[in-house]
């Protein structure tokens, strides 16, 4: 079991003092707020009275037990929760209140909808001159797809990851909200640089279009470039180097080998005996490599074939190869190196377990200061703060234009 932490409300991060109004829902705008939270800004997430839809997305349990919401949990952690039902006037009178204390919105609205409800960006900007407006959509909030539903699995199609991961020739969409994430730490670094901006250069707040596409685009690699030089799709199951993958050991277990460079290639082929074809011009680049990759995985993978997964990892890291195990969630909880790190986390007098705080920052780190909020947790005490008096506030709960935990 990891470590248990017990969240400290009075830990103070680097981003003390930055107040974040959190609209979004699901999994993008709660990965990009937690990153904020994580390190000390205040997130305010503004949930319907129903709840944000990750709070659904709940695995059942094997024994039959009550589903754990993990997603929640998780993604949830540092943040305040508070329950409202923007359809009534007062309610959005108060989300305006709140709006006057930020420094940082996110929304993850269908393109349009921010304007609907009467804070498109330039009034938003007009009012709050310093403010950092991050719009997350599918796909942006110009061009011709702009309406779309623009759900990550969709953007893992459409940008070629899908197509760079056939199995028996059919693309694969990653079993993790793998778009989601990645625009949630791209936008992160969006905010802070706009930020910047505002509080270092005295310039004015601005917005950030952040699309799930955007940032799939950029980790793609080279492949639009060389499509652009050849008018050619690259193959689904190019290599970047040879060689590299995963092969099965005579144990079951699997190792993961990446042959980048010249000489990891060469200390490989020693490794596994075959030394004399380093000089070998089939052998000799990466490029060659590649082309006469089919060869050369063969005679790594039968090597590997016939010994077990620990004698593999001591024999190629004997001779300084860039090798290590394929692990499953079990084995990577009780590695010792991530145990020694602290990677995970038990957290609260539950203890949760979840992936502690990333990055490391050695002078000023993050920390864990509260449990991921009930719904409506935190409706009261903010009202309150920001200036609704206890009648205003029955009133709102009345009608359900509000909601307490």
């Amino acid at each position: 079991m990891p470590p248990r932490v017990t969240p400290d409300p009075t830990l103070r991060g680097p981003l003390d003092g930055v107040r974040v109004v959190d609209l979004s829902r699901l999994v993008a705008g709660n990965m990009l707020s937690l990153q904020l939270a994580d390190f000390g800004a205040d997130v305010v997430k503004v949930e319907s009275t129903e709840g944000d839809t990750l709070r659904q997305w709940c695995e059942p349990d094997p024994q039959g037990g009550a589903p754990f919401d993990g997603w929640w949990r998780t993604y949830a952690r540092n943040k305040r929760s508070l329950a409202l039902d923007l359809r009534d006037a007062q309610a959005m009178a108060l989300l305006r209140r709140l709006l006057a204390s930020a420094q940082v919105l996110v929304e993850s609205f269908r393109p349009g909808t921010l304007e609907a409800m009467g804070l498109a960006p330039e009034t938003l900007l007009a009012e709050h001159p310093g403010l950092v407006v991050v719009r997350i959509s599918g796909w942006g909030q110009s061009g011709p797809y702009r309406e779309l539903p623009g759900f990550g699995s969709l953007v893992e199609g459409f940008s070629g990851y899908a197509h760079k991961h056939l199995e028996q020739g059919t693309p694969r969409l990653p079993n993790m909200a793998l778009a989601d994430m990645v625009a949630g730490l791209t936008g992160a670094f969006a905010t802070l640089a706009a930020l910047r901006e505002v509080e270092v250069h005295g310039g004015r707040g601005q917005v950030v279009d952040l699309s799930l596409l955007d940032p799939m685009l950029a980790i793609m690699g080279p492949d639009a470039s060389g499509t652009a030089r050849t008018g050619q799709a690259p193959e689904p199951t190019r290599k970047i180097a040879s060689p590299r993958g995963v092969y099965r050991c005579r144990d079951g277990g699997w190792v993961a080998m990446s042959g980048s460079t010249d000489a990891m290639a060469r200390r490989v082929l020693q490794a596994i005996g075959q030394g004399a074809l380093a000089d070998d011009p089939r052998f000799a680049t990466n490029a060659a490599r590649l082309r006469h990759d089919a060869e050369l995985d063969g005679m790594v993978a039968q090597f590997i074939a016939a010994r077990d997964l620990p004698e593999c990892l001591a024999l190629f890291r004997a001779k300084g190869v860039t090798v290590g195990p394929v692990l499953d969630a079990p084995r990577l909880l009780a590695d010792a190196h991530v145990v020694e790190r602290g990677c995970y986390v038990a957290v609260g007098e539950q203890g949760t377990v979840m992936h502690a705080v990333t990055p490391r920052l050695s002078g000023t780190p993050g920390g864990i200061r509260r449990e991921a909020p009930a719904l409506g947790e935190h409706t009261r005490a903010l009202a309150l703060e920001l200036g609704l008096t206890e009648g205003e506030l029955q009133a709102l709960l009345e009608r359900k234009a509000a909601r307490c935990a």
